[in-house]
């Protein structure tokens, strides 16, 4: 038998009883910032995209030194586009023009052009602000703006894998389209008259609120270097 009084263990028992299930201030506390932990760690690896659902929403630097932000262009379609200057299949596409082409038709329709460089320091492709903005003049590019990105953030967030990596944003924020510029994959110029441009039709779709016929295709090009 206990040597406490009878009153006592009583007493004792009501209060164990009551701190059953209840868990403490400080636990929940911890509880609640795991949990925001996990959902932080979530969007960074970058959950996987699906067409005709939000594209995810992002902050980058561009070549000037501005902040940027997705959402700001709510109600116009944007085009991501992941580029490295010292890419055989980058370079198809730029120095037969045809980059530029989709480029100025966009500017033409008021579509945003986002090129996104994810190459980092010390890596190929890496460029810095000044740089971004001589090698756009000197291969006579023309997007909205370079979002330069060498942490591979926005990279890693959008899953891009090569350079070209093409998206297609509509005007409520929806991505209609990811995948390659067009359908054959080599760094021959010669083989862009005959391919398929995915990306040009893609833009056109969604400009006229169109179904994209082929809304998921597979990219080509060097691997991005994170």
């Amino acid at each position: 038998m206990s040597s406490l009084p009878r009153t006592r263990r009583l007493a004792c028992r009501r209060s164990l009883a009551s701190t059953r299930g209840v868990v403490s201030v400080p636990t929940l506390t911890m509880a609640a910032v795991f949990m925001s932990m996990i959902g932080v760690l979530a969007v960074a690896a970058g959950a996987p995209l699906q067409i005709g659902q939000p594209a995810p929403d992002f902050t980058a630097r561009d070549s000037k030194g501005s902040s940027l932000s997705l959402s700001q262009f709510r109600g116009k379609t944007v085009v991501l586009e992941w580029t490295n200057a010292d890419c055989p299949d980058t370079r198809k596409h730029y120095t037969s023009g045809n980059m530029q082409s989709i480029q100025a038709r966009a500017q033409k329709n008021g579509v945003v052009w986002l090129t996104v460089i994810s190459s980092a320091p010390g890596k190929q492709g890496y460029v810095n602000g000044p740089a971004a903005d001589a090698l756009s003049q000197s291969r006579g590019a023309i997007p909205t703006a370079v979002l330069l990105d060498p942490s591979g953030t926005l990279g890693r967030l959008y899953g891009a894998k090569t350079t070209p990596h093409m998206f297609v944003i509509d005007k409520n924020g929806a991505l209609q389209y990811m995948g390659g510029i067009d359908s054959i994959a080599t760094a021959d110029v010669g083989d862009i008259a005959r391919a398929e441009p995915y990306l040009k039709e893609a833009m056109l779709a969604v400009e006229h609120g169109s179904p994209v016929a082929h809304a998921v295709t597979t990219p080509y090009g060097c691997s991005v270097k994170y």
